[in-house]
């Protein structure tokens, strides 16, 4: 698992990985929304925290395609199926690499994206967390779309219409929890913990079920 883990985010970091395509995605989309609203500080602050979680969640669909297919064209992916390894822990390793070179990121550039968006501090420091809990369940549930669409052709496009649908809960306890941090009335504790509650639950059944598909795929 380590030397897939490494394998993974080495690649991912080398030129031509396109470790930072999602993040410049991310920075394009929202540096682009305060242009179509308009210098309205007081609503940028208020739709800010969705816009940031919609962008992260684009940004993480975008590098989803890459979490099997290269692996494939290089006949990588039939050694790791039929290694002593077992599938769902090579999934995981490679699903937490993913997450470290394209998710990581995002939560890192969140905080200056928020001051673009005229967000106060306390709004930041919830988007910040609720991102970094929050991303890994778009990464465990893209790995089942990604193993779904690696044998078939253009299964980039497959990926985003498989997955969009599965994250939109992440999406919505997401923006919740961080409304929760910066509105007094509303609660931010319970939509945090369902967030997390969804993070562990993808990241248990995401695996095993993307390491199935692979299997029937390679069958």
């Amino acid at each position: 698992m380590i030397a897939v883990f490494a394998r993974d985010l080495r690649l991912a970091f080398q030129g031509g990985g396109g470790a930072m395509t999602g993040v410049i995605f991310f920075l394009a989309v929202v540096a682009t929304v305060p242009f179509g609203i308009g210098p309205d500080l007081n609503l940028l602050s208020r739709i800010g925290p969705a816009i940031l979680w919609i962008g992260a969640l684009l940004s993480a669909l975008l590098t989803l395609d890459r979490l099997f297919q290269a692996d494939r064209d290089d006949g990588t992916l039939d050694l790791l199926i039929t290694g002593p390894t077992p599938l769902p822990l090579t999934v995981l390793s490679k699903c937490l690499a993913l997450w470290v070179a394209s998710g990581l990121p995002l939560v890192a550039a969140s905080p200056l994206l928020g001051l673009f968006l005229a967000l106060s501090p306390q709004a930041i420091g919830a988007v910040m967390a609720t991102l970094f809990v929050g991303t890994p369940a778009i990464t465990f549930i893209g790995a089942v779309g990604a193993a779904v669409a690696v044998a078939l052709p253009r299964g980039g496009l497959l990926v985003s219409v498989l997955v969009l649908p599965l994250a939109i809960p992440v999406l919505i306890f997401g923006v919740s929890a961080t409304y929760g941090a910066v509105n007094d009335p509303d609660p931010f504790l319970p939509p945090f913990m369902i967030l997390c509650a969804l993070t562990l639950f993808f990241g248990a059944l995401g695996p095993v079920a993307a390491a199935a598909a692979l299997k029937a795929g390679a069958d």
